[in-house]
């Protein structure tokens, strides 16, 4: 599996349970598994960190989990 990081827009005012509803949706499909998210409600910047088997199945598991479609997915294959 391959870490990521995505970044979401325009999600300003989200709230900190509609973050964790989120990233529930994200777990039920496609394989894909939030490791942590971060939110600036004030910005609607929006970060996630998952681990999944690919970059196209984060933006499906996004999309099919009725989240917000990331803007960004970045491949994060080396770590501290």
């Amino acid at each position: 599996m391959t870490r990521f990081m995505d970044v979401h827009h325009g999600m300003q005012g989200i709230t900190a349970d509609q973050l964790r509803e989120g990233a529930l949706a994200v777990e039920k499909e496609e394989g894909v598994h939030v490791e942590h998210a971060w939110a600036d409600p004030e910005s609607g910047t929006l970060y996630c960190l998952t681990e999944g088997p690919s970059a196209e199945a984060v933006q499906r598991a996004h999309e099919r989990g009725g989240g917000s479609k990331p803007d960004e997915i970045h491949a994060v294959p080396l770590a501290m």
